[in-house]
């Protein structure tokens, strides 16, 4: 069993608590931390503020908003789940999932159906629990959806995004997030499937891998597309190779949803002791999921 649980953010207090966690998460901006005071205006108008707590430490949290989407068939509404972040120290013990399950449970009673965030596609862990663990898929490419960042993590680079599609009532998420949830794919399921990667990557100075110096023809239904296993710990070593890679999948992603591609699944798993990540794109009815 978990040693922290799951609780409702409603106070002043609960909020500043939340900003602290921000500012551990994202350094460096303090222009960049959604302040206690639109915390709290959002929970008492609809959104939800929900923190994760070891005894009385907060040690993540995540908040969202009610939002519209345009449709072809007129205005919806939706959730917008605008931002999370897990204390440095409690990362990889899943509580980043457990957050997302718990907004997942709280939506659904507020009548939502859809939940929608952005996350930067070259993060592998991001990715593997947005993708992966949650079910959550993605046709949509934003360049440079938040300006010039100035945080930590994220200044230099253009911070071009994918906008995820969270469908909470489907079977899809129920099989990730319900009692007996489907096991993430391994790369034995690559494998089995008799798929290989798009491109292979090859290691550049310090062993860096570096992406092709092309986007390579688009046109099997099931594609594999493998990105940097640890995108952060590449950009502090090589700046440049970074903004290599940034550019090399925009291209990429742009091109592939173009073509009505959708992202739909994402592995992250050791291969000869080196862990590796790659995306599953699809299109139509083409899925890993048969090789589990």
């Amino acid at each position: 069993m978990p040693d922290y649980t799951i609780r409702l953010l409603e106070s002043p207090e609960d909020m500043t608590l939340a900003e602290d966690i921000q500012r551990a998460v994202w350094p460096g901006s303090e222009t960049d931390v959604v302040p206690a005071h639109m915390l709290i205006t959002a929970a008492h108008n609809g959104g939800l503020t929900l923190g994760a707590f070891q005894h009385e430490k907060m040690i993540g949290f995540v908040f969202g908003f009610p939002g519209i989407e345009f449709t072809p068939d007129g205005p919806r509404p939706k959730h917008c789940s605008h931002m999370m972040g897990i204390d440095p120290d409690y990362r990889d013990g899943g509580v980043g999932f457990a957050l997302k399950r718990a907004q997942w449970q709280m939506v659904r009673h507020q009548g939502l159906d859809h939940i929608t965030w952005t996350y930067d596609p070259l993060m592998s862990r991001n990715a593997y629990l947005n993708i992966a663990k949650l079910g959550a898929v993605c046709d949509t490419y934003r360049r440079s959806e938040y300006g010039d960042m100035r945080d930590g993590l994220n200044a230099g680079l253009p911070s071009d995004r994918f906008q995820v599609d969270w469908w909470i009532n489907t079977r899809r998420v129920e099989r990730r997030l319900g009692k007996r949830s489907r096991p993430t794919l391994k790369l034995t399921h690559v494998a089995r499937s008799g798929l290989h990667p798009l491109y292979s990557l090859q290691s550049g100075p310090g062993g860096l891998p570096r992406p092709p110096e092309h986007v390579p023809s688009i046109q099997d239904r099931l594609l594999l597309t493998e990105i940097p296993s640890d995108f952060l710990d590449l950009k502090a070593k090589d700046f440049a190779l970074a903004r290599d890679w940034r550019f090399f999948t925009r291209e990429l992603f742009e091109t592939a949803f173009a073509a009505k591609y959708i992202v739909t699944d994402f592995v992250f798993d050791r291969a000869d002791g080196a862990p590796r990540g790659l995306y599953v794109l699809t299109h139509g009815e083409s899925t890993l999921e048969q090789f589990e």
